[in-house]
């Protein structure tokens, strides 16, 4: 669904068109449930933040100032939802120093070139910190912008250029540790 269509659903629901929740959530609800339960591994939680996103999004769908795309601003929700859940849960440590350098490595395809099979991937993106991958999903799943990802993170673009310079460099050592075993 286009953002145009999708925005526009938004300004209906702002209205309490419950018709236009239904089609919003039905545009939505799979890339968000994906996103939410790759970072929680457990799809009962997700599905749980889900449902607060979405009424997040339905309670405030007349706030929406169309700074960004509608996905964007979604998927901001969904990101803040699940790091406070991380946060509650004393999950997440938010004291990590991260090194600001910018990411001048290979692009993405390169770097996920180097997974042969989806199960070494996923398993070292499991081994990921939160943030970084947030931000890989984001960049290499969702096709999002840095831009994009900095607003929906709700951090300056250089952390997420950051972010995903040492994820794609955690990912990269990770998969290579793993080919070498399985070879």
């Amino acid at each position: 669904m286009q953002n145009s269509e999708l925005a526009e659903l938004l300004r209906r629901m702002a209205a309490s068109d419950r018709d236009a929740f239904a089609a919003f959530y039905k545009a939505l609800e799979k890339p968000v449930f994906r996103f939410i339960v790759s970072k929680m591994n457990d799809p009962h939680e997700a599905a749980d933040i889900q449902h607060d996103v979405f009424m997040d999004i339905w309670r405030s769908a007349g706030r929406f100032e169309g700074r960004s795309t509608v996905k964007t601003w979604v998927f901001g929700i969904a990101y803040r939802k699940t790091m406070d859940h991380f946060r509650k849960h004393k999950r997440v440590d938010l004291t990590d120093e991260i090194d600001e350098r910018v990411d001048d490595s290979p692009d993405a395809a390169t770097c996920l070139a180097t997974a042969q099979e989806a199960e070494h991937l996923r398993h070292c993106l499991d081994q990921l910190k939160p943030q970084h991958r947030a931000a890989v999903e984001l960049a290499f799943y969702q096709d999002m912008t840095y831009s994009e990802i900095a607003t929906v993170a709700e951090v300056p673009e250089g952390t997420i250029k950051t972010r995903v310079f040492h994820a794609k460099k955690l990912l990269l050592h990770c998969l290579s540790g793993r080919m070498e075993v399985r070879s």
